[in-house]
């Protein structure tokens, strides 16, 4: 059973999944042209959209076993907090990095989706290991 706050934490990202619909009709809208969008925004809104999505749901799922993992303190933490806080900055990065009229290349917004890239990366590994901990303790 998740925690008070893994519960809450999953109602809100279930929430944010809502703004992540409204994203996909923004995207109904670019690709019958009702919204320009150059070929370099086009891939980066569908990218930015899909790892938004997958990154929630994804969070929803690792905050549902957590109370299995052989965590405590700040490694529960960033075990709790480290897919969510990717699920962020990963697609703002992708959106952020190409507004404007017509960029030809990503710009300096572009780090977001590398800090996303590295917060994902620490919240699943130590989820992952918390993880296995706490099954090899129950054993």
């Amino acid at each position: 059973m998740p925690s008070p706050i893994d519960t809450i934490l999953i109602g809100a990202l279930l929430l944010a999944l809502v703004t992540v619909e409204s994203g996909g009709w923004f995207l109904t809208r670019v690709s019958r042209g009702l919204a320009p969008a150059n070929p370099l925004q086009q891939s980066f809104f569908r990218a930015g959209h899909a790892h938004a999505g997958v990154l929630i749901v994804l969070s929803v799922a690792i905050l549902a076993v957590l109370p299995a993992a052989a965590l405590e303190g700040g490694w529960l933490w960033i075990a709790r907090l480290g897919v969510p806080i990717a699920a962020i900055l990963m697609p703002a990065g992708f959106f952020l990095s190409v507004l404007g009229r017509d960029p030809e290349k990503p710009g300096r917004a572009i780090l977001l989706l590398w800090l996303g890239a590295l917060s994902l990366t620490i919240g699943l590994a130590t989820a992952g290991v918390g993880l296995l901990a706490g099954g090899i303790q129950a054993l």
